[in-house]
């Protein structure tokens, strides 16, 4: 009589982990658009952007001396320097200001862009050489994501849209060097050590604009700041990193193409702004062109 054993399913290969790690992030990020709109509408921007950066280098703080994570080597400091200009305080600034004025469903979609921007800079910073069937596929993802914002935009872009693109621009620099630099230093690390690297900048800001009164902001609002802080900031960047450490900037990044649909089906449900047939059309084109993406080689 034989005895039968039941098989461990096949752990998932190191490109699909990657792929999974970066999606977890992105949903993480997806609400960032629609809940710092709701945030900048009764908060300053300026406290938002400086003020989320503040609480969240406390959270690192405490991570980081829970771990007894020891101090990053001095080749570290650089690219952690970047980090924190860039995903810190350029990408919360920018978009910041832009959402006082600019629907949440409308930046979202300009931020589609992020992926091809960071593999761009990747590529010229050296650190990886995109296939042409990659530049194709994000290209094409990137076009997508342009054309629709300009046609929801009347057919021009405004200054709230340079003010995005000015976001894309840090952010695409602060994800190349944190992702490569978490091969080396792990993704927590890289966004706890640039969080306290930022915050002898960023705390005199929030003392300089001061805490809110009492009464003059409302719950939502504050429940709003507190995801853009803890979540957007610190816990994202944990799986996000990883991800990119895993599985390579350029082809990683490019599951950022799903962003913008995601934060539109936030700012549905969290703003009440509009979800279109033709939102839906589109998000399944990125969609398409994410999944061709990933099968393209990447050295």
């Amino acid at each position: 009589m034989s005895i039968g054993f039941c098989s461990r399913p096949a752990p998932p290969s190191p490109t699909l982990r990657a792929m999974l790690l970066g999606l977890v992030g992105v949903a993480m990020f997806s609400l960032t658009m629609p809940l710092t709109r709701i945030a900048v509408a009764e908060l300053d921007p300026l406290f938002v952007t400086f003020g989320r950066a503040l609480g969240a280098a406390l959270l690192a703080a405490a991570w980081l001396a829970y771990k007894r994570a020891a101090l990053p080597p001095r080749a570290a400091l650089l690219p952690l320097s970047l980090v924190a200009a860039g995903c810190i305080v350029g990408f919360p600034l920018f978009t910041s200001i832009a959402l006082r004025t600019l629907p949440a469903s409308h930046g979202a979609l300009l931020v589609g862009v992020l992926p091809l921007v960071t593999a761009l800079y990747s590529a010229l910073r050296g650190h990886e050489r995109p296939s042409r069937g990659f530049w194709g596929m994000a290209l094409l993802g990137s076009s997508l994501v342009v054309a629709y914002a300009l046609v929801q935009g009347g057919g021009g872009l405004h200054r709230a849209d340079l003010l995005v693109f000015a976001a894309v621009a840090s952010a695409a620099i602060g994800y190349a060097e944190g992702g490569r630099l978490s091969r080396s230093l792990g993704g927590p690390e890289v966004i706890c050590w640039a969080l306290l690297l930022a915050a002898p900048a960023v705390a005199p800001v929030v003392l300089w604009q001061g805490w809110p009164a009492a009464g003059e902001v409302g719950i939502k609002a504050w429940l709003a700041f507190a995801y853009v802080t803890a979540i957007s900031m610190f816990v994202g960047f944990f799986f996000w990193y990883r991800g990119l450490a895993l599985g390579g900037v350029a082809k990683v990044g490019q599951v950022q193409l799903l962003q913008p649909f995601l934060s539109l089906v936030g700012a549905a449900l969290l703003l009440g702004e509009t979800l279109s047939l033709a939102n839906c059309m589109f998000a399944l084109a990125v969609a398409a062109v994410v999944f061709a993406g990933r099968r393209m080689a990447v050295r």
